[in-house]
């Protein structure tokens, strides 16, 4: 797992820990926030995955190379 992912899953639980609490308060806009900050980690971990995917495609390619 690499620090974009790691960060991802922070935002998403952060998003979900203001999304509770704005709909415990009746404060809409903390929820938005909220679902705001989930979505942006949702894209984060996606990016912190593909880049997992092209770093291991590129390091199976230089072993391929080597032989």
């Amino acid at each position: 797992m690499n620090k974009d992912q790691v960060k991802g899953k922070f935002d998403q639980a952060k998003g979900k820990v203001k999304q509770e609490i704005g709909k415990a308060t009746g404060d809409a806009r903390l929820h938005d926030e909220g679902v705001a900050d989930e979505a942006s980690g949702e894209v984060q971990e996606g990016v912190g995955k593909l880049k997992d995917t092209v770093g291991s495609a590129v390091k199976n390619l230089g072993n391929r190379i080597k032989k």
